[in-house]
């Protein structure tokens, strides 16, 4: 199977750099607003037919280069695509970043431990940070269409990094693990070998509700200043969030070990779900970003050559995992704990629910 991971990698440019692809992101941040006013207005959707209408406009009003132009005809029309199939068409598309598509080979290539950048001035070499980027340069891995981003005065590319690997056969799976995502445990997961893991999410509830202050706190100001500042918290706690899901789904994937099933609850509609939840807990109850966490375990699990499933997680913290007696009255939610009403069975709550998605691992694997 082909695995593609994107690579954020960080500019190093001389001050003179720095002018000349600032220069371009912004010439081609307004050609993508021109072009999408007048795709807009004048209903023309298509790349060549952008082309015939606009090129030379583009190329004598912006100073873009030939591919930098065409670039620009496809980031649009893929734009409205993308808003027709999200069902947000009949909305004129705005392009707020200054971000610039580079296709490999072409716009972009990497050779001395430096990146080639097209830009208005002509191609320029610029150094980059290497941190984290060896991996890509053992000769399995493909670049694709990297995307030059600039925040608060730096640059970054992001780059598509795409390489085959290995899946594993199914009848080679040596272990299945059920792992249940939540609140109080980030993650509990049980294993063929009966070894349970608790990942607690203490410091993570008291930091999340430490934003959650401060975002209300500033809410209630209504001020520009104040309005900024939301949008900074905003940003730093997508960003530790992130942090957080990558070593929690790293640790999750290298505990369970090549060719294993890693079994998931599918979440999909979990936000719809929370009608009955308390108000003030909603948030703590649906802002946490499982799916997230869930992608970022499955490619990660493709690199450990293991598979993953996600399956319904009804019913999996209130059914015995010994007796298989199901009943609401089992799970005692006050004290996170499992008491069987049938056999007497006792144990934590999400515990019993990675227990039971192991079983249902198991029963996936026998069909």
């Amino acid at each position: 199977m082909q695995l593609t991971l994107t690579a954020k990698v960080k500019l190093l440019p001389t001050p003179e750099q720095s002018v000349f692809l600032l220069t371009t992101v912004r010439m081609i941040k307004q050609a993508l607003n021109h072009t999408s006013r007048f795709s807009f207005e004048h209903r023309v959707v298509g790349p060549l037919a952008l082309h015939k209408h606009l090129y030379q406009a583009i190329r004598a009003v912006f100073g873009l280069r030939s591919q930098m132009t065409q670039s620009v005809f496809k980031t649009v029309a893929a734009k409205y695509r993308l808003m027709k199939s999200n069902g947000v068409a009949g909305t004129l598309a705005v392009f707020k970043k200054p971000e610039y598509d580079l296709v490999w080979g072409r716009d972009y290539a990497l050779a001395n431990g430096q990146f080639s950048l097209n830009t208005l001035e002509g191609r320029v070499k610029v150094s980059f940070q290497p941190e984290g980027m060896e991996r890509y340069f053992d000769g399995t891995w493909c670049f694709g269409t990297a995307k030059l981003v600039v925040k608060k005065g730096k640059f970054y590319l992001h780059i598509p990094m795409s390489k085959e690997v290995d899946e594993t056969d199914w009848h080679r799976i040596r272990n299945i693990v059920g792992i249940d995502v939540g609140i109080n445990f980030l993650a509990t997961s049980y294993d063929s070998a009966g070894k349970t893991v608790f990942v607690s999410g203490k410091q993570v509830k008291a930091r999340r509700a430490h934003y959650a202050n401060v975002r209300k706190s500033l809410q209630q100001r209504q001020t520009p200043a104040a309005r900024r500042r939301l949008k900074a918290i905003g940003n730093r706690e997508n960003r530790w969030m992130s942090d957080v899901n990558h070593q929690l789904s790293k640790a999750l994937v290298k505990s369970a070990g090549k060719d294993s099933l890693l079994v998931l609850e599918n979440l999909t509609g979990v936000r719809r779900k929370t009608e009955k939840v308390r108000l003030r807990d909603r948030y703590v109850s649906v802002s946490w970003a499982f799916g997230q966490l869930r992608r970022m375990i499955e490619y990660k699990a493709a690199l450990y050559r293991c598979k993953v499933i996600a399956v319904d997680p009804a019913y999996t913290s209130r059914t015995c995992p010994k007796c298989l007696q199901s009943d609401k009255a089992n799970r005692i939610k006050s004290i996170h704990t499992f008491r069987c009403r049938e056999c007497g069975y006792t144990t934590n709550d999400d515990r019993v629910a990675a227990m039971n998605l192991r079983q249902k691992g198991i029963e996936y694997l026998s069909k």
